[in-house]
């Protein structure tokens, strides 16, 4: 991915009130692991990603409801405005990413695209077949009632841990240009 846009997406997704952390990929355990408020719940990192040990990874109702953070990975990031885009899935990714008050996506840099028209060239195929996906850009806020309010119907806290090869980035459209199923359910994911 360009340096143009994954800058892009830093500034958007920090514009919108989310902490972007760019890291190697030896380094997404260790920051995961600072960024989590225990309770912790979440699903499968594909391509070889670990959790730490505080994170439950099959989450009862219970154990989601008690969660303090939720940690998913992204299918994608959208750089014009700083959104990660979560891929409803049988693990969970969507109400692990929307119930507890902190959320950390995990996004490889290679899957930053820089606007909605790749996203959608990226997705299309998969919500034509019935998939469907949450684009969450920062925390859930509204101003219905006045002021704006931080966390009215989902996190407060949004946390996007940037995978980034060893090397500073990641090849443009590597996952695309592959053929490569990245779903994040655990399905067929290319690891």
């Amino acid at each position: 991915m360009s340096a143009d846009t994954l800058s892009a997406f830093v500034a958007n997704a920090e514009d919108h009130h989310a902490t972007v952390h760019r890291v190697a990929p030896h380094a997404v355990t260790g920051t995961v692991a600072d960024l989590i408020d225990p309770p912790a719940v979440g699903v499968r990192l594909p391509h070889g990603l670990d959790f730490p040990d505080a994170v439950a990874t099959d989450p009862t109702p219970a154990d989601l409801d008690a969660a303090n953070t939720g940690v998913t990975a992204a299918r994608l990031a959208i750089a014009d405005y700083g959104t990660v885009v979560l891929e409803s899935d049988a693990a969970g990714s969507e109400a692990v990413s929307l119930f507890p008050e902190r959320h950390v996506a995990v996004v490889r840099a290679a899957d930053v695209v820089p606007g909605m028209r790749e996203a959608m060239a990226a997705l299309g195929d998969r919500l034509r077949e019935g998939a469907s996906a949450v684009l969450a850009t920062g925390p859930s806020a509204t101003a219905d009632m006045g002021d704006l309010v931080i966390g009215a119907h989902g996190p407060r806290e949004v946390d996007v841990v940037l995978v980034e090869s060893d090397g500073g980035g990641g090849e443009p459209g590597a996952a695309d240009a592959r053929g490569d199923d990245v779903a994040v359910d655990g399905g067929d994911a290319d690891e």
